[in-house]
């Protein structure tokens, strides 16, 4: 292959190696030159141009890229026309995509002209999706660079595995203080990650957390004629003598493996009963998000083996995230369970659905609506409580004399809710693990509440956001550890912090509370005079 300058007649059958421009004149990297762009560039006034010629035994850059592409191809996989040196390729159905790492590789270590890409090994993809991708670096290659390439692919670097297995059973063994609604939220997320799939759980059952109740459970579903069955435990498993692992050893099955080099998923077995693959499903199964669950459970459902050694290769990128639930070590507060929690109460808004005054002044029971809720968190176990103002700042510390609480004047507080509570976050005690944050519009907060959001609060157990709840409704006050201060520093606007509880949902705790002292908040004059009539 040729590459260099040309005159513009001398350039006449080469390709441009970069996009020209000169007055109205553009022409583009990769046109071939002919005797039209030549009689362009004489007018334009051009002298020179970069082009390349392919010389006898070369092929052009899409030429080679569609055919390494089309060598690599497996089942299940589609190529699309090759275009500027690019061939890529497509699932042609839904699956999981089967990497040949050393034909990958082999490819690759041909010449630095040709690269090849894929997705991740044993990907779930979706019909249409791009699963990888040839490009020639070059705008021609030596055919028996092309050729060397091909027969390095073997028949096929890559192929779809459809889904095979439709038919789930899943049982949920049960234990004091497992509330059903966990057991209903698990259902629905195990189905949300089965639907990709074309699988769906035929029958679930749920059984006391003992080997004999877990036995017949498991042999029911098998009965049944389930494909796969997930056992999700009311307790994490800790050995291979276990409940679940004893359950299935105890009806003729076998274990082929337990624990995973994968992190959220540690705690995954793999076994099998009658030929059916049994699944002892790791806590975090329970969320939604993506974890080594779901690596195991699709590969099972497109009908490839998971064995030890495949299980034992996943470390390297087998860290999928920061697991916010994990117990941190830290320096020892000196306090009981790590509950040194301060009181953040928000004060600085101007109230304006009040229509003019100020609602965090207005009495009830013949105290300022935020000196009462001061005073509750005051009385709580809460240790330390800082207090937001803004609007009328002196007048609300003055309706606060004589409290020994910190203040914190927020001079943003016109820009709303967010920047009073990163204000109130940024003042927390360094030693302090956690915050909850009061609003002091609500005199309906008492401090046994509080407390209770500070009992369940346990960073040594997950429970890393607590949430006073009532009838599925969340409500305030909200307590946060520590550990989402970065994130409640990024708070904008007058919004809260609801899209973290969400986003978070495997660290919340919810504290069911009665009556509606969580919920009331007094932003309207009606409001006010209906807390009064109350």
């Amino acid at each position: 292959m040729k590459f260099g300058p040309a005159s513009p007649t001398d350039a006449i059958g080469g390709v441009t190696v970069h996009t020209l421009r000169q007055g109205s004149l553009v022409l583009k990297k990769g046109t071939t030159i002919g005797a039209a762009e030549v009689a362009a560039l004489i007018r334009a006034g051009v002298k020179e141009i970069v082009v390349v010629r392919l010389e006898e035994g070369d092929v052009s850059e899409d030429v080679a890229a569609a055919g390494i592409a089309q060598a690599v191809a497996g089942e299940g996989v589609n190529v699309e026309r090759a275009f500027t040196g690019r061939a890529n390729l497509f699932a042609g159905r839904a699956g999981v995509l089967v990497v040949d790492r050393d034909a990958v590789d082999r490819i690759n270590g041909v010449d630095e002209a040709i690269t090849f890409a894929t997705l991740a090994a044993f990907k779930s993809v979706v019909e249409g999706e791009m699963v990888a991708t040839v490009k020639l670096i070059p705008f021609g290659v030596e055919a028996k660079l092309r050729d060397t390439a091909v027969k390095a692919a073997s028949g096929g670097a890559l192929r779809i595995a459809p889904y095979v297995i439709k038919r789930v059973g899943v049982i949920s063994t049960l234990l004091p203080g497992l509330a059903p609604k966990v057991v209903e939220k698990t259902l629905r997320v195990t189905a949300e990650r089965l639907a990709p799939a074309g699988a769906a759980i035929i029958a679930e059952r749920r059984v006391p957390h003992d080997e004999a109740a877990l036995k017949t459970a498991i042999k029911e579903l098998l009965g049944l004629g389930a494909e796969l069955v997930i056992v999700f435990g009311a307790s994490a498993i800790a050995d291979r003598r276990d409940v679940i692992p004893a359950a299935i050893a105890g009806i003729g099955g076998a274990i082929e493996h337990f624990g995973m080099p994968v992190d959220p998923g540690n705690l995954l077995l793999i076994g099998n009963a009658d030929g059916v693959p049994v699944l002892g499903a790791p806590g975090c199964a329970r969320s939604p998000v993506e974890n080594g669950f779901d690596w195991v459970l699709m590969r099972l459902l497109a009908g490839l083996k998971v064995s030890r050694a495949e299980l034992t290769r996943m470390g390297v990128g087998g860290l999928l995230m920061e697991i916010v639930t994990r117990p941190q070590p830290r320096a020892s507060l000196g306090t009981d369970g790590n509950h040194h929690v301060a009181a953040i109460i928000l004060a600085a808004g101007r109230s304006t659905r009040m229509g003019g005054p100020n609602k965090l002044l207005a009495e009830l029971g013949g105290k300022p609506l935020v000196r009462i809720v001061t005073e509750q968190a005051l009385a709580s176990k809460a240790k330390g409580v800082i207090v937001v103002t803004g609007h009328q700042a002196e007048l609300v510390e003055k309706a606060l004399q004589g409290l020994d609480v910190k203040f914190v004047r927020n001079p943003d507080f016109a820009l709303g809710l967010a920047s009073s509570v990163k204000a109130g976050v940024a003042a927390v005690a360094d030693n302090a693990d956690g915050a909850v944050i009061c609003l002091g519009d609500m005199p309906m907060i008492s401090a046994p509440l509080i407390d209770r959001l500070i009992e369940v609060f346990a960073p040594d157990r997950g429970n890393l956001i607590a949430v006073p709840v009532s009838d599925n409704r969340r409500g305030n006050p909200v307590l946060w550890s520590r550990r989402f201060f970065n994130e409640l520093m990024t708070l904008d606007g007058d919004i809260g912090a609801r899209h973290l509880i969400a986003k978070h949902s495997e660290a919340v705790a919810e504290v069911p509370v009665e009556g509606f002292g969580a919920f009331l908040d007094i932003d309207t004059p009606q409001a006010l005079e209906a807390a009064r009539r109350g």
